[in-house]
């Protein structure tokens, strides 16, 4: 009787957040290449849908009632993971130079 061995892996997800797409793209592979010169194996980043928020305003409060601009918010997202995480990553993060106006989150999983 044969018994199959997997190798538990555990994953750091890292989800990145910004309004501005180069800011994200630029951020995104600072950090793809950082943890790749420290040997971690990763997959991604991964663009996921980017979120567009609406919003209608009327330009005048009272007689131009009909009169209405609209505007929209994007939220451009990125993912990647990292397979079997070091101490030495979470590290990295507070070398590394967080642009503001991107979000980032970890998760392990």
């Amino acid at each position: 009787m044969m018994v199959n061995k997997q190798k538990v892996e555990q994953k750091l997800r890292i989800r990145l957040k910004s309004y501005d797409h180069k800011l994200i793209e630029k951020y995104s592979r600072q950090l793809v290449d950082a943890l790749i010169k420290e040997g971690m194996q990763i997959k991604g980043p991964v663009p996921l849908p980017t979120e567009i928020k609406k919003y209608t305003v009327n330009r005048s409060p009272f007689i131009y009632k009909d009169s209405r601009e609209q505007f929209e918010l994007r939220i451009h997202k990125r993912l990647i993971d990292v397979l079997n995480p070091t101490q030495r990553v979470v590290e990295l993060f507070s070398y590394l130079d967080l642009p503001a106006g991107v979000e980032i989150e970890l998760k392990m999983i």
